[in-house]
């Protein structure tokens, strides 16, 4: 069994961008499901998934978990935003809710 090197949040899309190099016929169990699961709801590409979730961090002020969770589901409205901002137990600013829409909106 392979020792944990370190512990990182990633996208889905970041996932399958990692299990795509694979050989499938290699994967054990997990890592085909995993993989299915993604390739079925990732948003995005990688790159996309990167680049706006370091936007978000460097614009909005979101820690590496929200953005990855923020990138995830890509919201498309200030309502559903909220639902998932709401879970943090931290205030957002509306001016700062807006900024992550504008961010999502500008990059899909």
């Amino acid at each position: 069994m392979e020792q944990i090197k370190k512990s990182q949040p990633i996208s889905l899309a970041e996932v399958k961008e990692i299990l795509g190099k694979e050989d499938a016929e290699k994967m054990d169990q997990i890592q085909r499901w995993t993989y299915d699961y993604v390739t079925k709801f990732a948003k995005m590409e990688a790159k996309s998934a990167k680049k706006i979730k370091q936007e978000l961090k460097k614009e909005c002020g979101l820690t590496e978990e929200e953005a990855v969770e923020i990138v995830n589901i890509m919201p498309s409205s200030l309502a559903e935003l909220r639902t998932f901002t709401f879970g943090w137990k931290k205030l957002i600013l509306a001016e700062t809710l807006e900024k992550i829409l504008n961010i999502l909106k500008g990059n899909s």
